[in-house]
C-alpha cells in the first residue's frame, strides 16, 4: 500500500507541475489564459511592485533552500527519501500557482513593436526558449528531475542511483541550457511592460544566483569532472569560451 500511495503522490506532484508550467507559458507570453502577466492593473503602482517582488522572492527561496543538500538531509529525516523530489516539485508548483494567482499587473510600456514580422520573430523566440527548457530536462533525465523516477524505483523495489555525469547536446554548448531557455522566454516579448520588466529582472537575478549555488553543489558531487567541464564550456552564453580541454 505504501508503494501505491507513493507512486500516486509522485504522479499527482508531476501533473501539478505539468499543468502549472503550461499555464505559465500562457501567463508570461500573454497567450490563451484568463490572467496573464500584463492583465489590467487592479491596484497602485507601489503596491503592485511590492506584491510581485514578494511573490517572486517566495518562489526563489523555496526553489533555492529546498534544493540544497543540507536541507535535503534534514528534510529526508521527516519524509521518505523517495518522496523528497516529488515534494519539492509539488511545493514549487504551488508557489508558482500562488504567484500567478496573486500577480499584480502594473501597466506602462517600456518598449513595444508594432511590426508584425518582429512580433512573430519574438513569439517564435519565446516558444523556442520554452522548447529549450523542456528538451534540456529530457537530456539529463526528465523523470528524475521531477521525482517520477524515484517513486517508480521505490514502487518496483529497486534502489535509487545517482545519475552519471553526462554532456548531451545542449550541455556541450552551455553548462545551464535550462536556465538559458528561461532567460530567452522571459525577455523575448514584443511589448515589455513594467510588470514584465520587473519579472524579467528579478528572475534573471535569481537565475544567476541559483547557478552559483548549484555549481557549488555540482563540484562537491562530481569533483574534477565538473571542474574541467567549467574550463571549456561557458556558463550560459554559447560560444563565449574557447574549448581548452575535454576530460
Amino acid at each position: 500500500m505504501k508503494k501505491i500511495i507513493s507512486l500516486f503522490y509522485g504522479i499527482v506532484a508531476y501533473l501539478a507541475f505539468f499543468g502549472t508550467i503550461l499555464y505559465a507559458i500562457g501567463f508570461v507570453g500573454n497567450l490563451a489564459v484568463p490572467k496573464t502577466i500584463d492583465s489590467n492593473p487592479e491596484t497602485s503602482f507601489l503596491n503592485s511592485i511590492f506584491v510581485d517582488a514578494l511573490l517572486l522572492l517566495l518562489f526563489a527561496l523555496q526553489h533555492s533552500i529546498m534544493a540544497r543538500p543540507v536541507f535535503k538531509r534534514w528534510w529526508t529525516e521527516i519524509i521518505p527519501r523517495h518522496l523528497e523530489r516529488s515534494t519539492y516539485v509539488l511545493l514549487a508548483s504551488l508557489c508558482l500557482m500562488l504567484m500567478m494567482w496573486q500577480w499584480q499587473p502594473i501597466g506602462g510600456i517600456v518598449w513595444s513593436t508594432g511590426n508584425e514580422t518582429v512580433k512573430n520573430i519574438l513569439l517564435v523566440t519565446y516558444l523556442v526558449g520554452w522548447a529549450i527548457v523542456f528538451l534540456s530536462t529530457f537530456l539529463i533525465n526528465h523523470f528524475d528531475l521531477f521525482g517520477l523516477r524515484q517513486v517508480w524505483l521505490y514502487f518496483t523495489g529497486k534502489s535509487y542511483s545517482q545519475l552519471p555525469f553526462r554532456l548531451p547536446l545542449f550541455y556541450k554548448l552551455v553548462r545551464h541550457p535550462l536556465y538559458l531557455g528561461f532567460l530567452i522566454a522571459f525577455w523575448a516579448t514584443p511589448v515589455m511592460t513594467i510588470a514584465h520588466l520587473v519579472f524579467a529582472i528579478l528572475t534573471t537575478g535569481y537565475i544567476l544566483t541559483a547557478i552559483q549555488l548549484e555549481e557549488r553543489d555540482l563540484l562537491k558531487s562530481f569533483g574534477e569532472k565538473y571542474r574541467n567541464y567549467k574550463k571549456w564550456v561557458p556558463m550560459i552564453i554559447p560560444f563565449s569560451k574557447r574549448k581548452t580541454t575535454n576530460k
